[in-house]
């Protein structure tokens, strides 16, 4: 399966983003809470799985863009909480979607095992 390059993994993960906000509105749920929070990790993720390792730091800015100004601060405004806590944001959307990024990329070497013939 060819991966999503890095401009298109963006572009995918900015309307997913809208639609998880969609979402959370529907469900009631648009507010700083653990279960958007979840949410965000979780699409992170699931962007990951289809894109390229390289896509990762994009995928987690779009999604910390989307959760900082949706879901954290409503309205489609950015609030800004302490690098500490924003980096850490990124940092934790970035590496879930790095995480299912990477098994697929990694290569593969058939591992061959030599015959011993017993004389």
């Amino acid at each position: 399966m060819d991966r999503l390059p890095v401009a298109m993994s963006g572009t995918v993960a900015l309307a997913a983003g809208g639609a998880l906000a969609v979402g959370l509105v529907r469900l009631g749920e648009l507010h700083s809470g653990w279960s958007a929070y979840a949410a965000c990790i979780g699409l992170s993720a699931l962007l990951g799985a289809f894109s390229r390792p390289s896509a990762a730091p994009v995928i987690g800015m779009v999604v910390w863009l989307c959760r900082n100004a949706f879901a954290e601060h409503r309205h489609a405004e950015l609030g800004w909480s302490g690098v500490g806590a924003e980096s850490g944001h990124y940092a934790l959307f970035t590496a879930a979607a790095l995480f299912l990024a990477l098994p697929p990329a990694v290569p593969r070497r058939a591992v061959r095992v030599a015959r011993l013939s017993i004389a």
